[in-house]
């Protein structure tokens, strides 16, 4: 090259390299731009799925939003904190190393830092748990309104044998096996099984010994009522005495309301009245006011029965025989009055196959039901933050990595 040339070249202006601010503002502009997009595509898959029910949901764990704070700490740390982290190394005064890197990996070098915030972001409202309710559907289903009244009376302690075997699990596990199950164990175990078949019918139940108590309205929500039911036990209501009329007036104080064809009162005992306010006969009257068929069940079929009274010196349970009247008479006409049936049950099997006889001698109604759910939508923000994190791992590991 000619010294002429050369000194023509050194003295052309070199191009202008942008100064500091101007790097900054460009840095900022690119970051502003993966943080929209980031936002966009973080928030897009929720938006097409359950937009409208998002915006409306009930955010169960809403302590979680107020850690919404800790996004922008996370966002600043992960962009312009990494500098601050970077490794320095002093050297001299050379002039191409002020200028800095440059390339497209300068550039995009905070990329990772923005997904990462914005997939943080989305793990905290997926902590919080949105959950939407459906909207209710309405439709006709068949059923039956019926309300069963139990017996808990001293006399149910009473031993009952022939336990089919799809009973046995709901008989009380905790329970010596040597001991034999007693007619509430039994009645309950019934009762249980009879609201596990059911799918529309409302169910209620009552409870009595000297008194009667509601221990549910008909409903529908049958794990409510089997929960209810399995703690039934005797002694946690007075039963010195039996209350027939008092139960059976209860029980149809439940139906008069009722809309359905078919209302039932189903009533299981082993006692005859002997206390209470209001006659059985009496009660009958109410239950064929209001439309309800009543079906009677006398749970054992003698004036006696055993009863378990301690154990023998082998540690065997000991039985004695103890004397329970029954009113087969009253419960027969109880039945008759009002259009239903009764039934004796000597054992078990015999207990199980009434109820089911019952629900085929009833005429099924129609009757609207409205049906609603619920819907958690976690996982419409739980999906997208995890795909954010993971791409923010990425980028570091293969293509956007600082030095060192």
């Amino acid at each position: 090259m000619r010294p002429a040339e050369s000194l023509d070249r050194a003295r052309q202006p070199r191009p202008k390299r942008p100064g500091p601010r101007t790097r900054l503002w460009q840095r900022v502009g690119v970051v502003a731009l993966a943080l929209v997009g980031a936002v966009a595509a973080g928030f897009a898959y929720p938006a097409i799925a359950r937009g409208p029910e998002l915006l409306s949901a009930t955010w169960q764990n809403w302590w979680f939003l107020p850690a919404l704070i800790l996004v922008p700490l996370v966002f600043w740390r992960a962009t312009w904190g990494e500098d601050r982290r970077t490794p320095r190394l002093r050297v001299g005064t050379l002039a191409p190393f002020a200028v800095g890197p440059v390339g497209w990996h300068v550039w995009l070098r905070d990329l990772p830092g923005v997904f990462r915030s914005v997939g943080v972001g989305l793990f905290i409202l997926a902590l919080a748990r949105p959950v939407n309710t459906l909207h209710p559907e309405m439709a006709d289903e068949r059923g039956i309104d019926i309300v069963l009244v139990l017996d808990l009376s001293g006399s149910m302690q009473a031993v009952i044998d022939n336990v089919p075997e799809n009973l046995q699990k709901f008989m009380p596990r905790e329970r010596d096996r040597r001991i034999r199950p007693t007619r509430l164990d039994v009645a309950k175990a019934v009762i249980r099984d009879f609201i596990s078949r059911r799918k529309t019918d409302r169910i209620g139940v009552v409870v009595f010994g000297k008194e009667a108590y509601v221990l549910s309205p008909p409903t529908l929500d049958y794990h409510l009522l089997d929960a209810l039911v399995a703690k039934m036990e005797l002694k946690l209501i007075d039963g010195s005495a039996t209350a027939i009329g008092d139960a059976t007036g209860v029980a149809v104080a439940r139906l008069r309301r009722s809309q359905a064809r078919s209302k039932a009162v189903m009533l299981l005992t082993d006692g005859d009245n002997n206390a209470g306010q209001i006659s059985p006969e009496y009660a009958a009257h109410l239950a064929k006011l209001v439309g309800a068929k009543l079906f009677t069940i006398q749970i054992g079929s003698g004036e006696v029965a055993e009863v378990q009274d301690g154990f023998d010196l082998f540690g065997q349970p000991r039985y004695v025989t103890v004397p329970f009247p029954a009113n087969p008479e009253l419960l027969k006409k109880l039945a008759d009055e009002t259009g239903g049936e009764t039934y004796v049950a000597s054992d078990a099997t015999k207990l199980q196959e009434s109820f089911h006889d019952v629900l085929d001698k009833l005429e099924k109604t129609r009757f609207e039901a409205s049906i609603a759910s619920f819907e958690d939508m976690y996982r419409f923000l739980l999906l997208p933050g995890v795909l954010l994190v993971a791409l923010d791992a990425i980028l570091r590991a293969l293509w956007l990595r600082r030095f060192p």
